[in-house]
């Protein structure tokens, strides 16, 4: 007696190199899995550059639509999280330089610009979070804005090792400068921080910026979407200039 039954690949356990043929073929599960285990990091990372909960996000999903098309050509030279925070850095700067260059552009025509920044990082999450007590969501948003303000190399930098847990070496090759360079930077992050926060917030880091739960999964699926979509469309395409060479 034959059984028809599909085993679930492991996309935790693969090799880098592997979930991205997985990817590169069409697997669904495979990208849904890299997206959900990417998520966060690029945002945050997105956000360290733009300030801006929307723009981070926008960013993220933007660097999906940039790197799935393309991880094909993965060939294992750094982790894929690397790989995918290098793009979406690059697109968070891109997105900078368009937005200073529209707001001079205003400035030039007599425009006077006012831009507040009215973020709610301390709501966090959309997703439900039994830990998210008032005082925690106080402190939250206490240690969020003193990292808003520290300078953007330094925020960056921070982010990457203090929350997401980046070794320095690792947030070295992301931003492509030397390690000395992330080491001096943490070191006057942390002193700019120390300034104003008590030594006891630093417990709190872990839950800084987050973005899982719904939120996740709502963009997860978004990327999912567009990747099953650009794959039917391409089939279509190939179908249609097949029919033609007729």
């Amino acid at each position: 007696m034959r059984t028809n039954r599909t085993l679930a690949l492991d996309y935790a356990a693969m090799a880098d190199i592997d979930l991205a043929r997985c990817c590169a073929s069409g697997d669904v599960a495979a990208v849904r899995h890299l997206v959900t285990a990417n998520n966060q990091r690029l945002f945050r990372t997105a956000w360290s550059i733009l300030k801006s909960r929307q723009e981070a996000e926008d960013v993220v999903q933007s660097c999906y639509a940039k790197a799935l098309p393309a991880i094909g050509a993965f060939e294992g030279r750094s982790s894929l999280t690397t790989w995918l925070t290098r793009i979406a850095i690059n697109e968070a700067l891109a997105r900078r330089r368009n937005q200073e260059r529209r707001r001079k552009y205003l400035e030039s025509e007599g425009v006077e610009v006012l831009e507040t920044y009215r973020e709610q990082l301390a709501k966090g999450s959309q997703a439900p979070n039994p830990e998210a007590e008032a005082a925690r969501d106080q402190l939250r948003s206490i240690l969020e804005r003193a990292i808003a303000d520290l300078p953007e190399n330094f925020r960056t930098v921070f982010v990457l090792h203090e929350i997401e847990g980046v070794s320095v070496d690792d947030a070295a090759e992301t931003l492509d400068i030397p390690t000395g360079t992330v080491k001096t930077r943490l070191m006057r992050a942390r002193r700019k921080l120390q300034q104003a926060l008590a030594p006891e917030v630093r417990t709190a880091l872990t839950g800084t910026f987050p973005f899982a739960g719904l939120d996740c999964a709502r963009l997860t699926e978004r990327v999912v979407a567009e990747f099953t979509q650009s794959r039917m469309d391409r089939g279509c395409a190939d179908e249609s200039s097949g029919s033609l060479s007729i």
